[in-house]
């Protein structure tokens, strides 16, 4: 971008890395300079946020091999390294959430990126050394949250370059992409520790007691090029926007906002449950289904959940994001029916394939909620503010467009964040459950009534005729 152009609404020069002059909203100025800078930050931002999740994620993949090389863990305590991450994660989202405005997106971008270089090498050494003290492994779970903090900062640094008309898209692609990293960890570990990648500088291999060999330590360090590819990416390739800065103290204003807790709420139930599930499936296959290798199938559930989630963008942008998002609570609550089915159960070995289908349709479900509640996002906050000044003056509704996408823009972060906490809560209710009463029905049950709270609060407050924020 020419680093002469100015703004009438901004006179700065623009800086290299550096954009005063932003203007999405203008078709113009969209179609002749914004599209392409914004595409370019979008395509940057996917593998950055690909690779965070793969990281957030890894202990799901790593922990059912942990006792085959020599660790003794109780299945409690290999919930426990699957849940820990997402209570980090989640926790970390909360601040990151409004790093975006204060810090500018290429800058934080790039400094979180490389953050998730210290969870990846410690891993990689710490699984070659059978003296590593289970609270070792515990703060590595940790320090993996690094990768979940990252979603809250990256799709509030896509929300600014965007249209509205095309947030639901973009946000949808940027989500649905970067959520493949969990389907991508889990389909690369069991393929990469099988054989030693890195040589001799990657370490000897572990012994297992049917005489084969595991180099787990593969799980981490074969992210590690590439999280520096990204980082490089980022710093010399995303842009930072003048118009998106704004303080915390500015950004706190949607603690106050009723439509913020509502959608944060929603959220849990749909991205609360694909990366919960995500951190949880591999290790209830293994538990429930013993003679089923969870490996083989756990990458699928992410996999379609992913993929599907820009058409849950693309659908709210279609039909409206509460119409999506209410009918798919209820397919959501038919597909937890479904896997109760086909679970074991009193003296019934179950049916694994029944399972998986019935996970499958959830999966795909938290995809397309997922977007659609996204899509919502926005446009709740464009009509409460275009509410806020109807009858005012043109300078007066451009600053209400400004609150719009910066408020926007933090709940979009700050949703994320609560919503992330399902990757602590789900994995650790199959472990509370299992040991309360010996299987994991209890805690699909109390799913279940949580996706019926959800669809109450999506008709009463967005849904149905006469809804306080039709959206």
């Amino acid at each position: 971008m020419s680093a002469t152009k100015t703004s009438a609404l901004d006179p700065r020069p623009n800086e290299g890395s550096l954009i005063h002059d932003w203007r999405p909203e203008d078709a113009h100025f969209w179609g002749s300079t914004g599209k392409a800078i914004a595409a370019r930050n979008l395509w940057i931002s996917i593998p950055a946020l690909l690779l965070a999740f793969a990281v957030w994620m890894v202990w799901s993949a790593v922990i059912v091999q942990l006792n085959s090389i020599g660790f003794a863990f109780s299945t409690d305590q290999l919930f426990w390294l699957a849940a820990l991450p997402g209570l980090s994660g989640a926790t970390l989202r909360i601040f990151y959430s409004f790093m975006v405005p204060i810090f500018g997106g290429r800058r934080w971008t790039a400094i979180s990126t490389a953050s998730l270089l210290l969870p990846a090498i410690w891993m990689g050494l710490a699984v070659q050394d059978l003296s590593t003290s289970y609270s070792v492994f515990v703060i590595i779970a940790l320090l993996c949250g690094f990768g979940g903090g990252n979603f809250a900062s990256s799709m509030s640094n896509i929300s600014f370059f965007y249209p509205k008309s095309q947030q639901g898209t973009a946000l949808g692609m940027n989500a649905g992409l970067g959520n493949l990293g969990v389907s991508v960890m889990q389909f690369s570990v069991p393929l990469v520790i099988g054989f030693g990648l890195f040589g001799a500088a990657g370490g000897q291999p572990q012994q297992l007691a049917d005489g084969g060999q595991l180099w787990l330590q593969n799980a981490g360090f074969i992210w590690v090029p590439f999280i520096i590819l990204a980082t490089l990416a980022a710093w010399f390739g995303m842009h930072d926007l003048s118009s998106a800065k704004a303080s915390f103290r500015e950004q706190s204003v949607i603690f106050t906002r009723k439509h913020n807790w509502l959608m944060c709420w929603l959220y849990l139930a749909t991205f609360g449950s694909f990366i919960g599930f995500a951190a949880g499936f591999p290790l209830l296959i293994k538990t429930q289904f013993p003679d089923v290798s969870p490996l083989q199938f756990a990458f699928l559930g992410p996999l379609v959940g992913a993929l599907v989630r820009p058409l849950g963008g693309w659908l709210a942008d279609k039909m409206g994001g509460a119409r999506v998002t209410l009918w798919n609570f209820v397919v959501m609550i038919a597909a937890v029916f479904g896997v109760l089915e086909f679970l074991p159960q009193a003296g019934s070995e179950g049916n694994f394939y029944g399972f998986l289908a019935m996970f499958m349709l959830l999966f795909v479900t938290t995809g397309i909620g997922n977007g659609s509640t996204f899509r919502m996002i926005p446009v709740i906050f464009r009509t409460l503010h275009e509410r806020s000044s109807a009858g005012q003056s043109d300078a007066v509704k451009a600053q209400a467009g400004k609150n719009a996408g910066k408020e926007s823009a933090a709940v979009l972060g700050f949703s994320s964040a609560i919503a992330a906490y399902g990757a602590f809560f789900i994995p650790k209710s199959f472990g509370t459950s299992m040991t309360l009463t010996g299987g994991p029905q209890m805690a699909l049950y109390v799913f279940i009534g949580f996706y019926v709270s959800c669809i109450l609060v999506t008709w009463l407050w967005y849904s149905r005729k006469g809804a306080e924020m039709p959206c």
